[in-house]
């Protein structure tokens, strides 16, 4: 394995892996037994600078970009699938030498991981989601526009673009951003190479990816944690409960007063269910 390099303080992600379509960036911090983190869209690894450090106090921590998004490559071609996600989760777990780490995913990143579980056949000690994507009628609203007139957004003024991001942005919240965090997440979706990444990430995004591995909720074994913010505006409380009706032996706990970016809304909450120890099996 690959000599440890942290993110620091301007969350600079050391490290690369090479995919067909291009290079997804990484990096790692603490020490103790493994645990993943997944993001999901429009974000990037970025999330987690706070939960990270917090959870690297005990435990190895691995964090990365998924490609087209953050740090990682970006450029026309690419295949941003969750399909193709879960492969390049699958080839960083291998590199990694990571048999069975705990994996924490949120939005399309509970997608991704979940394909990597019950597709791609990596092995978990664990499986934590929140406000994530997971399967059933996911494909509405703002999506779906995304997905039927990609055209359209592609071709929209700079100040549009930019205005519909951050309002998109400002929607996951529930108790609103911290100043310089809303630009922080715009920067990679700014300009007219950034703006071409956002809609081609978005237009490859399908439900056909999830309802692929829907029979297969019911037959997970491993200990699985699901939270979800009350205030849920992306992902409301209804897809919670969808998930927790197919894995019905999965923890299940809300946060009042968060929407959908518990790593905003609710760190300290959030981390507090992270540390937590599942029941014994």
């Amino acid at each position: 394995m690959r000599q440890k390099s942290s993110p620091g303080t301007d969350w600079t992600l050391g490290e690369e892996f090479e995919t067909p379509d291009g290079v997804v960036r990484w990096g790692v911090l603490g020490s103790g037994d493994p645990v993943v983190l997944v993001h999901g869209t429009p974000y990037s690894s970025l999330l987690w600078r706070d939960i990270a450090p917090a959870l690297a106090r005990t435990r190895t921590v691995y964090v990365f970009d998924h490609l087209g998004f953050g740090q990682s490559d970006q450029r026309e071609g690419q295949d941003l699938s969750l399909a193709a996600h879960a492969r390049n989760l699958a080839g960083l777990l291998d590199h990694w030498e990571l048999p069975r780490p705990s994996v924490v995913a949120h939005d399309i990143g509970g997608a991704v991981a979940l394909r990597t579980l019950l597709l791609e056949q990596r092995g978990f000690r664990d499986l934590t989601l929140f406000d994530a994507v997971s399967g059933g009628a996911w494909e509405r609203g703002l999506f779906r526009l995304f997905l039927e007139h990609r055209d359209v957004f592609e071709r929209l003024p700079d100040y549009a673009h930019e205005a519909l991001v951050a309002s998109h942005l400002r929607h996951a919240t529930h108790v609103g951003l911290r100043p310089g965090v809303l630009d922080m997440f715009l920067a990679p979706w700014r300009g007219s190479a950034g703006q071409a990444a956002f809609y081609r990430q978005y237009s490859q995004i399908r439900q056909s990816d999830t309802a692929a591995y829907e029979h297969l909720l019911g037959a997970m074994t491993l200990p699985v944690r699901l939270v979800w913010g009350r205030e849920d505006r992306i992902l409301p409380p209804q897809y919670a409960e969808w998930l927790h009706e197919r894995v019905p032996h999965a923890e299940l706990h809300w946060i009042e007063g968060a929407g959908h970016l518990l790593q905003e809304d609710a760190p300290g909450r959030l981390l507090a269910h992270l540390t937590a120890d599942f029941p014994p099996a």
